[in-house]
Order: structure tokens, then C-alpha cells, then sequence
């Protein structure tokens, strides 16, 4: 007969999704807030603050260094799109707002992403 469970997952697997699963939702949030923040010209020094601090801290726990090229080019063709889409017809502008809110928040994240690319390929290559 064919043994069909699965290993067990260790302690720090588990306590690893865990973590990734509340990176994800940091940066979800995060992205909200930014859009709507900025779709209803809400400028808070302290929000802002908050919100590059958390977008670093997803950049570095949350996403893949590794993948750094295709998450620029995934940022270059939002920012492409939030600025097209301005010219719809009444919605446009709310539409704008967010996307570029969003984008604001995008920044640091793609920034932190690179920083530590060029660290773990630079720095910390000992080959």
C-alpha cells in the first residue's frame, strides 16, 4: 500500500507563512490607503511616514529580490496606466488619484527591492 501523507511541515515553515501572509495584507492596505489617501488629497506627514516605513519593510520580508527586473517593469507600466486613465470621463480623475496613490506607495517598495539586490549581488557575494 502506497503511504499518501505528506510530511508534516516543520515549526518554521509555519511560522514563515505566517509572516508572509501578514506582509501580504500590510501591502494590500497599504496600497489602499495610499490611493485613497491621495484620491481625496489627504496629506498627513505621520501617514505618509508610516506608509514608507511599512512599504520598506514589505520590500525587504514580503517580496523576491531576485525578481527585481519584472517587479520594476510591472511598476513602470502602472505608473503608465495611472497616468492615461485621468482623461476618462468623470471618473477619471478619482481613478487618477488612486492609481497614483497607489504608486506613491509603490516607490520605496520597488527602491528597497533594488537596494537589496544590489546588496546581496555585491556585497554579500563571496564568490
Amino acid at each position: 500500500m502506497k503511504n499518501t501523507n505528506k510530511p508534516a511541515k516543520s515549526h518554521a515553515d509555519g511560522v514563515l507563512a505566517e509572516w508572509r501572509w501578514l506582509f501580504k495584507w500590510l501591502f494590500l492596505l497599504g496600497g489602499v490607503i495610499a490611493g485613497l489617501a491621495n484620491t481625496f488629497a489627504f496629506q498627513n506627514e505621520f501617514l505618509i511616514s508610516a506608509l514608507m516605513l511599512v512599504g520598506i519593510l514589505v520590500g525587504i520580508f514580503y517580496f523576491d529580490s531576485e525578481d527585481v527586473i519584472n517587479i520594476g517593469l510591472r511598476y513602470l507600466i502602472f505608473i503608465a496606466v495611472a497616468s492615461s486613465v485621468g482623461g476618462f470621463y468623470k471618473i477619471g480623475s478619482y481613478i487618477n488619484g488612486f492609481l497614483t496613490g497607489f504608486s506613491y506607495y509603490l516607490g520605496p517598495i520597488v527602491l528597497t527591492l533594488l537596494i537589496v539586490y544590489f546588496v546581496k549581488k555585491y556585497i554579500l557575494n563571496k564568490s
